[in-house]
């Protein structure tokens, strides 16, 4: 056995097998964590670590848990795409899920070492303040945030019974994310040489971060002492519009194509800016190294 596995426990991941977790087991499994994930289907490629449980049916996420016996949590699982049809699911998910989780936890005495829950930098919405601080005011500007918003508050509940962290993520992407998010799109675009490509608002600015980058922030803040407790912005602190990514995948991989403004790509609650503030996170994870957005981009390009 490798005998940084004997220094670490077990480490449970919800959404292990999505584009994030599979990014954060690999960081926490090479950091000597044992990775045990719970996803509400069976994957495609099992091991005996893996559980199934609806996050929204309490009775079976109680009894993973109590399989599972988990020493910290990070918790990946939700309703994340914005432009979801149903509003229905993002609050039994992202807000009736977590709940069931920390409830399940708390039973079961189980998280002793840390639980980070994954928010989301939305909860700003069209805020004026730039660069944004953990301590600005939330305005959630759709059904995907006002429900990440209420689970904060609904974790704020269990504050005093477990170690809890809440990461608000601002945009990231890298490879293997789905294609219906929009770095994605416009890198198969150029990879793939297509003519042309439909695409909402170019003017709107994200502030991008790698996800090989985001999945060493959730380790090292699962494993900070000192960020119990906190809020955390996961971010790059610099924000690109779609109109500069579409030129920097011109200049990387040679290709030109015409951009089509699609007014159904266009949602009436746009946030039009979102650049965060991460010295907090830096504070709190020091000596992380970052890969510039260029970098990302080309990896994604070559992959």
């Amino acid at each position: 056995m490798n005998p940084a596995l004997m220094t670490r426990g077990k480490v449970l991941i919800t959404g292990r097998h999505g584009f994030t977790g599979h990014y954060v087991a690999r960081a926490l499994s090479a950091a000597g964590w044992q990775v045990w994930s719970m996803s509400n289907h069976a994957p495609a490629d099992p091991d005996p670590h893996d559980r199934v449980a609806d996050l929204t049916d309490a009775a079976a996420v109680a009894a993973a848990i109590a399989d599972i016996r988990p020493d910290a949590v990070v918790h990946l699982a939700a309703i994340a795409f914005v432009a979801h049809g149903s509003a229905d699911d993002f609050y039994r998910v992202n807000l009736m899920g977590t709940r069931n989780l920390l409830e399940a936890l708390v039973h079961e005495g189980c998280g002793a070492q840390g639980v980070v829950l994954a928010s989301s930098a939305n909860i700003y919405g069209n805020t004026r303040i730039s660069p944004i601080p953990e301590t600005a005011q939330p305005a959630p500007a759709n059904d995907y945030a006002v429900s990440k918003l209420a689970m904060e508050h609904v974790a704020e509940l269990f504050a005093g019974k477990l170690p809890l962290v809440i990461a608000r993520p601002f945009n990231y992407t890298g490879v293997g994310q789905a294609s219906k998010f929009l770095v994605p799109k416009i890198v198969a675009g150029f990879r793939e040489r297509a003519p042309r490509l439909e695409l909402g608002n170019l003017d709107v600015a994200r502030d991008f971060s790698d996800v090989r980058d985001v999945a060493q922030v959730y380790r090292a803040l699962l494993e900070s002492e000192d960020a119990r407790g906190e809020t955390v912005n996961i971010c790059s602190g610099h924000a690109t519009s779609l109109q500069e990514i579409v030129g920097l995948c011109r200049k990387l991989s040679g290709h030109d194509l015409e951009i089509v403004v699609n007014p159904d790509f266009v949602r009436d609650d746009e946030i039009k800016v979102l650049k965060g503030d991460p010295t907090r996170m830096t504070a709190l994870t020091p000596g992380l190294t970052r890969h510039g957005f260029k970098d990302t981009l080309r990896w994604m390009l070559e992959a």
